[in-house]
């Protein structure tokens, strides 16, 4: 059995995300993190679940019983566990978060001191703990060597401090009318406050979690009613975060959302003006569109592809020497300023560049057209290996000789497989995506 997937461990809570499965990797994760330990301490956050109290105990429990001793500071973004794991001197940090997906579903991601997501090398390794019977059993501790924990209430301060760091001191944001979708989840303390204090009018929707709203038809993943209150209230800008706040979306002046390649598109090359893009590249996923690639060739910044998910955009960034990459979805990374997706960093950054070109953000944030792609996901009971399929290899040749772009993959998180076509013409486009949906339906079920 395979526990990490794309993002961590990730599954509906109280079913393949048990507490015993939670107190169980969490000793894994313990004796893992104890071979190279300095301190003796685990950062822990989460998002604003329900299910979160049952993880977060279950947690505890299988740290403190190998020996670790427990920093518990409650709903935080992701990237604030990354920075404060860093920040408090920490052995290691776990988030407990879903993410984008319905509250139902949990997860567990894991960083190491530096506040670097793990590889799969190193989660490959807690998984063959996991599994160890008699080494999980010989590491719980006894009398005064089990470990202690402690919430700490007063982080949130220095997360907010880093992240207004990241905005130019000489710049305000006096002035400009900006709603804020905190999707009911871990980032509705933070946000308002850095807003605030950077001098905005703010404007706050569906931020107040109850255990069971967070994403609920708001967020990142479903900006229409932010789009609604931009334009009703005549805002300058609207920004969208998903459960964790890791995943920004922008909705112009118009209540329009932004395509996330045009955000990163411009986001680099203003990064560019400003001489602060190392190497002058910029690290995508191949779920990019290809125009983005083409844009950012002119302006002279060579783009640099990975597999999804912010840990490969990461890895390459470091591997590359570069300091900025992102995923359309809205993982947007700056590594001078974060570890890992960043929403409110991102939206600085939106804002830094609106106050310096002095543009609307529909103006701002078009700076090319996309090419025509279309994305659907199929619902499935099994992954079958893709390559065992019959007729998969002859179908993939006959879309890439009509000249479509192919990305044909398995979610990492759920069970769905996901498809993108992208071609010039979008009426190829439609036909060969209808014939390609119907040859999987038949394939998977057969």
């Amino acid at each position: 059995m395979k526990l990490f997937g794309t993002d961590g461990v990730r599954g509906k809570a109280g079913k393949k995300l048990s507490a015993f499965m939670a107190m169980r990797l969490a000793m894994a994760a313990g004796i893992y993190f104890r071979k190279n330990s300095i301190t003796n301490k685990i950062l822990v956050g989460k998002d604003t679940r329900r299910s979160g109290y049952m993880i977060e105990n279950a947690i505890v429990s299988g740290l403190t019983a190998v020996g670790y001793d427990v920093r518990q500071i409650g709903p935080m973004p992701t990237p604030a566990i990354a920075f404060l794991t860093e920040d408090m001197r920490c052995d290691a940090g776990i988030m407990i978060s879903a993410s984008h997906n319905p509250y139902f579903d949990n997860g567990i991601k894991f960083f190491d001191s530096l506040g670097n997501k793990l590889g799969e090398v190193e989660e490959a390794a807690i998984e063959k703990i996991y599994f160890d019977d008699e080494l999980i059993e010989a590491n719980q501790k006894i009398e005064f060597d089990i470990g202690r924990s402690k919430r700490v209430d007063d982080v949130i301060g220095r997360y907010i401090v880093q992240i207004k760091n990241s905005f130019p001191k000489n710049l305000t944001l006096k002035g400009l009318r900006i709603v804020l979708d905190t999707a009911n989840g871990a980032a509705y303390k933070v946000a308002p406050t850095i807003f605030n204090e950077l001098g905005a009018d703010v404007i706050m929707i569906h931020d107040d979690p109850n255990g069971s709203n967070i994403n609920l038809n708001c967020g990142a993943l479903h900006p229409e009613e932010l789009g609604e209150e931009v334009r009703r209230l005549r805002a300058d800008v609207g920004f969208a975060f998903d459960g964790d706040a890791d995943r920004l979306v922008v909705v112009d002046e118009n209540g329009n959302p932004i395509h996330g390649d045009k955000l990163l598109g411009k986001i680099a090359t203003f990064l560019q003006s400003q001489n602060r893009l190392t190497n002058k590249g910029v690290c995508v996923t191949v779920m990019s569109n290809q125009a983005l690639e083409d844009y950012l060739k002119k302006a002279g910044i060579k783009t640099y592809r990975c597999d999804v998910g912010d840990k490969n955009v990461l890895e390459t960034l470091y591997r590359e020497k570069i300091n900025f990459g992102g995923e359309q979805s809205g993982h947007i990374i700056l590594s001078d300023f974060a570890k890992t997706g960043d929403a409110l960093v991102a939206a600085l950054s939106v804002m830094h560049c609106m106050l310096t070109e002095k543009k609307k953000v529909s103006q701002l944030l078009n700076p090319f057209e996309l090419y025509p792609q279309l994305q659907q996901n199929i619902k499935i009971d099994n992954k079958i290996p893709l390559n065992e399929l019959k007729g998969y290899t002859t179908l993939v040749s006959e879309l890439e000789s009509k000249k479509i772009r192919v990305l044909i993959r398995y979610s990492g998180t759920e069970n769905l497989l996901r498809i993108l076509l992208e071609g010039q013409d979008e009426k190829t486009l439609e036909e060969q995506m209808e014939k390609t949906v119907k040859f999987f339906k038949s394939a998977l079920n057969e």
